[in-house]
């Protein structure tokens, strides 16, 4: 275990301007997550609500839990415990799961301990990975560095021991190497429950009925005293009235000797259970005479049916050493004398089956065969595939084989209940590493035995699985290679010519020029920028470009092989122009303007891809809402509300400023977007919003997050996207897409446009910034407004509403437009003596967006927050509704703002689609014009660890709810 830095404890809580946040020096935070929503059946959890309140009383620890309505805990059981809900574990130090999760949501970048450190991340579950499994090294290799990088991409190049650790369950032991923390004992009670279940039906498919077929399947009940009740009834019945004679005496068959068949022997007692020796099996058949009131169970160890080829005696440790000079003869021994076979035995490469596919006609009393361990083409070689809770068994030459690959999850309460109490000390000893008392003892020991990775490497004796991930990263390489389109490219270095170098373009350019068949040019107004951007890529080149010089720009388009712009929106039109006349393709990632849609024809004229909202939103916006409406087409669903919203936001900690936002792109495009006017239906009505009241008629609550309070402003026209994503309009009742904010930015924001700051074309001249306000004022009244805060206060409440005055004064403060006060507000922003004041007269929401950028920029130690959030209520052929859901949350960290990287890397994934030849189409489009981009978009951000997830539930949406708080906003003060 690395030794952590101790953290701090404490809590406060911050409100301003109507917004509330939540800061704290961090305690150590363990994270409950969620398991795979694929695993329909695992309802198991690491920790119970009990040893939740354990750690917080007695430990001192933060725990946050994922929401999950499959689990076998309620969550408010665990709240009442004393946990906190988080959609994302974010903050978590400890991640607990029970089985692997989608990649996309493994969390291995590093977290802040306290404000000014950070700390590696700690995964405990059973990551299947010790063997060398092929399906997850994608998995173990995150945990693994990889030259100067690290595979999570939320780490910076460079940055020391912060890699995460991975603790398996499976190699938790004690000091004799015995297994301390496992499910084995209830998958042994769940698979004799599933077999005998299985045993009863096939008998009464021949035409026998039984008092097995009472047995309950163990997903039936959450407590297992209930089924070892109903086992003692079907005890009592057959002590009663027997077993079928026909069918003789019912005799099972049990192996192995550990944990798995403790649990098997545990739930037969519960039957009128007589043992029987091997040797005795024979007589036992055959006997016209024996008692059919009793059931009869064999416990077959090996020196019962394991034999050496020459003849000498069967030795454990013979055994064990010299497998290959020895040879099963269970065939001949049990398997013709059972009616079902628990097999807990394990097996391994090299050693003899217990019994083969050929074998098993040699077993003619044999009806089912429960293999509780699950070895997949192993000790039982007729066990070629894993089976389900919803289709337990399949058959095999008239046998019915059983075998359940997560019975434990049939016995979710119990099974965690156990769990929890055994893996505790470990947890304890992990918390105990982070606030720097990690003392030695057999616990800690036992804690470093079992972290497969930590440091960027495997731990001592897997070192061969570090070749294994290598060999995946390898292929990984040539597919992602291949998926973009090398194998395709032109020969030699294709030529991709960037202008612009703002806030998003860092991930478009890295990730290019991390191409040795890609050189990139980076043109921009400030060459300084534009050299940043490039400083560690030898195949690319920094330009100083003036737009305005044409000759100049098509120049550079005219020796490039394509054209990138993340240029302000204005400009893409006329770059567009250029690279028709040029045959260039482009990319961008703004929306298609009309300006843009005009040039259709002329582009498709000339074969010319100018491929538009390929970023954020639009971009990823769009893919992933194809992805998910083409898999519900597919299964014949019928889509009656479609729901989005997208939002880059402060992380919580860094929010505590007016308007509870920051800046990691345009600010003005954020101030251009206040006053443009939105067109959707909501839950069966229209709604035709003007610009002007946009910020006046917003969602107060959108409820996305059981920890974020969100609220939205409707984006635009949504009507379009009914045919862009192929709705039926007939069918639907909301159609609608917004921004997300946090609750406060609207009203602000309005005010802010009442007084004047948006003001996009009549101009000021600015004496210094603290002036800004009244000069919007006095030009918005067309009146003479004093200088003096008194005379400023009595303008404001002329054209706002009193209860909106003083949270504005409060934020002009902060920001440092309006004169100091004689009483100074307790808070105060930024210094701003560095910025100068423009020479020339411009509006003043230019003025403003110029301000804002200085002000309310991301300091070095801040991160931002990007939410995507899709909810598509889809209707089923059995006239039920489910509620589908599809979200991105990602957060920026010491490499790149969450905003660059979910903008800038689609922009990089498409130039590589379409360099590649892989996108067909031309003309003016988005990325849902073939599957091609939208799915190479998704496939690119998976592989970055910003997978989309989707998730489905029943129930209602949120339709509702933002019906009603648009209701209520309608109602409020209007300016």
């Amino acid at each position: 275990m690395p030794l952590l830095r101790r953290p701090s404890f404490g809590l406060r809580s911050i409100t301003r301007r109507g917004c509330q946040y939540t800061t704290r020096s961090t305690p150590v935070t363990i994270g409950v997550r969620r398991e795979d929503p694929g695993r329909v059946w695992e309802r198991r959890a690491p920790l119970t609500p009990d040893s939740v309140a354990e750690l917080v009383a007695r430990d001192g620890v933060r725990v946050l839990v994922q929401d999950c309505d499959r689990r076998v805990f309620p969550i408010d059981e665990y709240t009442r415990a004393g946990a906190e809900v988080h959609p994302t574990l974010e903050p978590a130090h400890i991640v607990l799961g029970i089985k692997e999760p989608p990649l996309s949501t493994l969390l291995t970048s590093p977290v802040t301990l306290r404000p000014d450190s950070l700390v590696p991340r700690t995964n405990l579950m059973f990551s299947h990975t010790i063997k060398g499994q092929d399906y997850n090294m994608p998995l173990l290799s995150r945990f693994l560095k990889r030259g100067d990088t690290y595979a999570d991409p939320g780490v910076a190049k460079g940055t020391p021991g912060l890699e995460a650790t991975l603790i398996d369950y499976e190699l938790l032991t004690d000091a004799e190497g015995k297994r301390t923390v496992a499910f084995g004992w209830h998958a042994g009670v769940a698979g004799t429950l599933e077999a005998l279940a299985a045993m009863a039906h096939t008998y009464l498919e021949r035409g026998f009925a039984s008092a097995f077929l009472y047995t309950p399947r163990p997903h039936t009940s959450p407590y297992l005293d209930s089924h070892r009740a109903q086992l003692r009834y079907i005890g009592n019945q057959i002590a009663e009235h027997g077993t079928p004679r026909a069918l003789g005496p019912c005799v099972f068959g049990v192996t192995g000797n550990g944990n798995v068949t403790k649990g098997i022997l545990s739930i037969l007692s519960e039957l009128p259970i007589v043992q029987a020796e091997p040797e005795e099996l024979p007589n036992l058949i055959n006997n016209p005479d024996a008692d059919l009131h009793k059931i009869y169970m064999v416990h077959a160890l090996p020196k019962s049916y394991i034999y050496r080829k020459d003849g000498k005696p069967y030795n454990r440790i013979d055994y064990y050493a010299n497998p290959d000079a020895h040879q099963s003869e269970f065939h001949t021994k049990i398997a013709p004398y059972i009616s079902l076979l628990l097999n807990g035995a394990g097996w391994a490469p090299g050693f003899p089956r217990l019994l083969t596919t050929a074998q098993l006609a040699l077993a003619p009393r044999l009806v089912a065969v429960g293999d509780i361990s699950c070895d997949i083409d192993g000790g039982l070689e007729f066990v070629t595939r894993s089976t389900t809770i919803d289709s337990p068994s399949y058959d095999v030459n008239g046998v019915t084989v059983v075998a359940v690959d997560i019975l434990p999850a049939s016995l979710p309460r119990d099974a965690s209940e156990a769990f929890a109490e055994k893996v505790l000390p470990y947890v304890r000893a992990v918390v105990k590493g982070y606030t720097g008392q990690d003392e030695k003892s057999d616990v800690v020991e036992a804690v470093k035995r079992a972290s497969v990775a930590s440091g960027g490497k495997v731990r001592e004796g897997f070192e061969w699985l570090e070749e294994k991930v290598a060999a995946w990263r390898v292929s990984q390489d040539l597919a992602m290679s291949s998926e973009q389109g090398k194998q395709t490219l032109a020969p030699g270095k294709n030529k991709v010519l960037l202008l612009g170098s703002g806030m998003v373009a860092g991930p478009t350019v890295d990730e290019l020029a991390a191409r040795a068949d890609v050189e990139l040019v980076v043109a921009s107004n400030s060459l300084e920028e534009a050299e940043n951007l490039i400083r560690r890529h030898s195949n690319a080149k920094a330009l100083l470009i003036d737009m305005e010089d044409r000759v100049r720009v098509e120049e550079l388009v005219r020796q490039a092989d394509l054209v990138v712009s993340l240029l302000p929106a204005p400009f893409h039109p006329s770059v567009a122009e250029i690279c028709i006349k040029h045959r260039k393709h482009m990319v961008t990632a703004s929306y298609i303007s009309p300006a843009m849609q005009s040039l259709h024809s002329r582009a498709q004229s000339a074969d010319v891809l100018l491929l538009n909202e390929i970023g954020l939103d639009p971009g990823i916006d769009h893919c992933s809402a194809h992805s998910l409406l083409s898999r519900l087409r597919s299964d014949n669903k019928e889509v009656v509300s479609f729901t989005s919203f997208c939002g880059g936001l402060p992380a919580p900690d860094a929010a505590d400023v007016p308007l509870g936002y920051k800046f990691s792109w345009s600010p003005r495009g954020v101030l251009r977007a206040a006053g443009e006017g939105a067109k959707f239906r909501l839950n069966g009505q229209r709604w035709d919003i003007a610009g002007e009241n946009i910020l006046l008629n917003r969602f107060p609550d959108v409820p996305l997050s059981n920890v974020l309070k969100l609220e939205g402003l409707a984006n635009r026209d949504s009507f379009p996207y009914i045919d862009t994503y192929s709705l039926k309009d007939a069918k639907l009742r909301t159609m609608l897409r917004g921004t997300l904010r946090y609750p406060g930015f609207a009203a602000l924001m309005h005010s802010f446009k009442s007084v004047g700051l948006l003001e996009p074309t009549r101009t000021i001249k600015l004496d210094d910034w603290t002036s800004l306000t009244r000069l919007a004022l006095e030009q918005q009244l067309g009146a003479p407004v004093p200088s003096d805060i008194a005379s400023l206060t009595s303008a404001l409440t002329s054209i706002l509403p009193s209860s909106q005055v003083a949270p504005l004064l409060d934020a002009l403060s902060w920001l440092s437009l309006i004169p100091p006060s004689r009483t100074p507000s307790s808070t105060t922003g930024p210094a701003i003596s560095s910025l100068s004041i423009p020479k020339h007269p411009l509006p003043p929401a230019d003025l403003l967006a110029l301000h804002l950028a200085h002000t309310l920029r991301y300091q070095p130690d801040e991160r931002d927050l990007v939410i995507l959030h899709h909810e598509i209520i889809a209707r089923t052929s059995q006239n039920t509704e489910e509620v589908h859901t599809s979200t991105l949350t990602v957060y920026g960290d010491a490499h790149a703002s969450a905003m660059a990287r979910t903008v800038g890397l689609p922009v990089a994934f498409a130039v590589l689609r379409v360099l590649g030849g892989g996108v067909r189409a031309r003309g003016v489009c988005g990325p849902t014009v073939e599957e091609g981009v939208w799915k190479g978009v998704l496939d690119g951000l998976e592989s970055k660890g910003l997978g989309v997830k989707e998730a489905v539930k029943t129930g209602v949406g949120m339709e509702g709810v933002l019906a009603e708080g648009l209701r209520r906003s309608t109602h409020e003060p209007v300016a």
